[in-house]
């Protein structure tokens, strides 16, 4: 049975390990039927673009393998099995039951239950991990990111794909005032308001760039890089595990 929300977004805020884990996934499974619709309306569908150019960050070929964690509804597995074509493999983990059913429908992929700090799979299986607007809501950051690391072969490819804040500050003001004013009244058009008073206030929390990117460094990935996307509302991660492939 999924976890219940507490009825304010700071319930989210204050729990830890596995309260967190547990808010943060009653979230999900609440506004789960609703999620696509307000995605697209939030991000003006763009959302379908950017995955496509973080997919091709991951220099994914035909008959390659690739997982998308905190995969949601599987919008990401789309571009990644047109990545790796028929021969390809693609596999979808997340935590939140009613999301996995919304990805189903739209998916022939193998799409299981798993918690990104503790993926349910061996080691050096992937060529590529992908990850969309997922690691800004996990416990632990710097576990997932050892887990998207062990989990990818030598010389696989990791990408994330999340919210961002605009560097220049008046970029930075004017988004900030969009999303927390605009966001949560969309999502109460939904019955979602809680949810969409969350999810925008988790990019002001969330690490800076320059820590992502530390924090994948010290995972032991190299290679690591940034690219600004919606004039620094987006910003997509990518990077690479030692060995293998050729940079």
């Amino acid at each position: 049975m999924q976890a219940e929300i507490s009825g304010t977004e700071e319930a989210i805020w204050t729990a830890e390990g596995t309260k967190k884990r547990q808010a943060v996934q009653g979230m999900f499974a609440e506004i789960a039927p609703s999620y696509d619709r307000i995605n697209s309306l939030i991000s003006l569908s763009l959302h379908h673009r950017w995955r496509r150019f973080a997919v091709s960050t991951l220099q994914l070929s035909e008959g390659m393998s690739a997982l998308d964690v905190c995969c949601g509804t599987g919008d990401f597995m789309i571009p990644l099995r047109m990545a790796v074509g028929k021969s390809g493999h693609v596999f979808g983990v997340d935590f939140c039951l009613p999301m996995l059913q919304v990805a189903q429908t739209k998916n022939q992929e193998s799409i299981s239950l798993g918690d990104a700090c503790s993926l349910p799979i061996g080691s050096n299986q992937f060529d590529a991990v992908s990850v969309g607007w997922g690691i800004r809501n996990v416990p632990d950051i710097d576990q997932a990111h050892r887990e998207a690391y062990r989990v990818l072969k030598p010389g696989g490819r990791f990408a994330s794909l999340d919210m961002a804040r605009p560097r220049n500050t008046i970029l930075r003001f004017c988004s900030e005032l969009i999303c927390l004013k605009l966001v949560p009244k969309l999502g109460a058009l939904f019955g979602k308001a809680t949810a969409y008073t969350y999810l925008p206030k988790s990019t002001l929390r969330f690490l800076t760039r320059e820590q992502l990117s530390a924090s994948m460094e010290s995972a032991g990935f190299e290679n690591v890089r940034h690219k600004d996307l919606l004039l620094g509302n987006i910003c997509i991660h990518y990077a690479q595990k030692p060995g293998g492939r050729l940079s």
